[in-house]
């Protein structure tokens, strides 16, 4: 099975209601969307329910907050326990990215009306905490003034404490430090980052050529 998330903001295939929260799939190429509905449900809508269970697993490598999922009759599919959600400042929070999309930023305000609506995934780290995704939320409470917002911890590899240590180089250290660019500017910079940083790490875990 083949699951390919949609980073897109416009494909006539999906909803533009999932295409902006990011819930949209392809599995073997059949288009899927999940639908958050509430701060921990969420709506599977899609021709094959055999692909539910994967599908769910994969969107909630993005969302784990969200642990009960419906079909489109609202029947439960599939239930998690609860995570615990915590209410953090925005000064408490330190970056591991730099940049955020301008394109993300109009997409996300389609349906944030509050901070409670952020719910974001951080890494507990000396007293303050690491944002492991969602820096577009972070950097749009910012520009509504919002003092704090929701999270849940989670772990994350070790790669996470370098991108911190670049952040921090570009005087990143909370989210009001974030950059906004254009999409084609974030695909470039954001993108050529990642590829260089991961393709150094591939060469240095290389066996020696004695």
């Amino acid at each position: 099975m083949n699951i390919k998330r949609i980073d897109t903001y416009q494909d006539k295939r999906f909803s533009q209601k999932a295409l902006n929260q990011h819930g949209c799939f392809l599995v073997d190429d059949m288009p899927y969307e999940v639908v958050i509905i509430s701060d921990t449900e969420a709506v599977i809508h899609g021709r094959e329910p055999s692909v539910y269970a994967d599908l769910i697993d994969e969107f909630r490598f993005y969302t784990p907050h969200i642990t009960m999922f419906y079909d489109e009759s609202h029947c439960i599919i599939k239930e998690f326990s609860q995570k615990q959600l915590l209410t953090i400042k925005l000064e408490q929070i330190q970056p591991s990215q730099f940049y955020v999309d301008e394109n993300k930023i109009a997409a996300i305000s389609s349906f944030i009306r509050r901070p409670e609506d952020i719910i974001i995934q951080v890494l507990p780290h000396r007293d303050r905490y690491i944002s492991l995704d969602g820096h577009t939320r972070l950097y749009y409470a910012v520009m509504q003034g919002w003092e704090s917002v929701r999270a849940v911890t989670e772990v994350s590899d070790e790669w996470v404490y370098r991108f911190v240590e670049e952040a921090r180089k570009r005087n990143i250290h909370t989210p009001m430090d974030l950059i906004p660019v254009t999409h084609d500017e974030y695909t470039v910079k954001w993108n050529r980052f990642c590829d260089d940083f991961f393709a150094e790490a591939e060469e240095n875990t290389k066996p020696a050529d004695f």
